[in-house]
């Protein structure tokens, strides 16, 4: 008869903290992820990304203002597995509408879930990203998700449902001109996401 096998410790915010700063980590149900800066395409959708968003919705400049719109915040959510434990999660881009949030925190990190939250997709972040962080992102709240693929050239929707979860909405792709929720009120020309 085999020995049982040996409980794995639960990974700590003492654990991310003592990540090179040229990592990019994340707390996520007691697992320490820990990854590489993000590759070109990846950081050059990201960044496109935010600066379509910034002027119109963060500074009110050609749009509606009334956001926060921030680039990879820290975020930090209870673990209900483990009390007095966080998920320490790293989202691409995130917005909190300013009704919600007035002022920036002082902290160096987020305990409020944002609105809407953007992962860009890569092969080594994707499984974490859609089966892991998605999940958090619904049981804290946040009522809207983008899943942008720099490589498919994709833009997923999805809109948090009370009592049911994620409901995907349309998938929109290559140099499509969209308008997509909560950002509708401007027109996404998604061919600036994509490196040429």
């Amino acid at each position: 008869m085999g020995q049982p096998a040996e409980k794995q410790r639960r990974a700590t915010y003492a654990d991310l903290e003592a990540v090179p700063p040229n990592k990019v980590a994340e707390l996520v149900r007691g697992t320490l992820h820990v990854f590489p800066r993000p590759a070109p395409r990846h950081a050059n959708a990201e960044g496109a990304l935010q600066g379509e968003l910034f002027a119109p919705f963060h500074r009110g400049r050609g749009g509606p203002g009334g956001w926060w719109i921030l680039p990879e915040p820290e975020l930090h959510f209870p673990d209900p597995e483990a009390p007095g434990e966080i998920d320490a999660l790293v989202p691409d881009l995130a917005g909190w509408r300013r009704e919600r949030m007035p002022e920036l925190p002082e902290t160096a990190y987020f305990a409020l879930a944002p609105d809407w939250i953007c992962e860009v997709l890569s092969p080594s972040t994707e499984e974490l990203d859609r089966a892991e962080k998605m999940p958090l992102y619904a049981r804290e709240g946040v009522r809207h998700a983008w899943l942008v693929d720099p490589i498919r050239r994709t833009l997923e929707v999805f809109s948090l449902a009370p009592d049911r979860g994620w409901e995907p909405g349309p998938v929109h792709r290559d140099a499509a001109r969209v308008r997509v929720v909560p950002f509708e009120a401007i027109e996404l020309d998604l061919s600036v996401l994509w490196a040429k």
